[in-house]
Formats: C-alpha cells, structure tokens, sequence
C-alpha cells in the first residue's frame, strides 16, 4: 500500500465517521423531547460531524492532490467558531421567551439566576 492510497483511507474514513455522527445527530433531533435537548445533538454532534467532514476532504485533496484548499480551511474555521455561539444565543433567545422544558429536566439552574438579574434591576 503506497502513500497516497493509505491518505486516501484516512480522508474517507473521516468524511464516514463524519456522516454516521450526522445521522446520529438527526435521530436525537427526532428523538429527544424539548427544544434544549434538540438544540444540543444540533449544534454538539453536527458541529463535529460537519468538521470531520470538511477535514476528510482536506486532507484528501491536500495529500493526494497535492492542493491545499483554503476554501475548505475557512469552512473549517467557520463552522468551528460560528455552531456553537448560534446554538447557545437560539437556546437562550428560547429560555427567555419561556419555552417549557421537558418534564425529565432535573434542575433548571438558570431560573435562580435570571431571577437574582431582575431583582437587581427592579432594584436599581
């Protein structure tokens, strides 16, 4: 097996591994009962998913084709710093408008906290 066929592995396992936690991500969209569940298999698996992904192809094109992608390495860059600030500012935009949680939820930690803001603001 020469180099350039084992880079070839590596690139396609990594877009695989990438596409079996895309469709993980989708069933616990499906599955999970609350918008806060949903949003985390969103925004923590696919992140990860779609970085895989975009990292397979990278390194494919950069080690078999010798090209090396700078529109992959923004993509890259992109999802990594932008999935998950979108996913906590969708999560707390629906906590704030009092989306329900699901019955399961244990402890809701953030209630004692907003609480304690608008007191002090009320305060003020």
């Amino acid at each position: 097996m020469n180099g350039s066929v084992s880079t070839e592995i590596i690139g396609v396992l990594l877009i695989f591994v990438g596409s079996i936690i895309s469709v993980i991500s989708a069933i616990g969209m499906i599955r999970f009962p609350d918008v806060y569940s949903r949003a985390h298999a969103a925004t923590k698996t696919t992140t990860l998913a779609v970085l895989l992904v975009l990292f397979g192809a990278f390194l494919y094109f950069w080690l078999s084709e010798l090209f090396i992608s700078v529109r992959l390495l923004l993509g890259i860059l992109f999802v990594f710093l932008t999935a998950p600030v979108s996913g906590h500012l969708i999560l707390r935009a629906s906590y704030r408008s009092n989306v329900k949680m699901a019955e399961t939820t244990i402890e809701d930690e953030l209630k004692d906290y907003l609480n304690e803001e608008h007191s002090q603001d009320e305060s003020d």
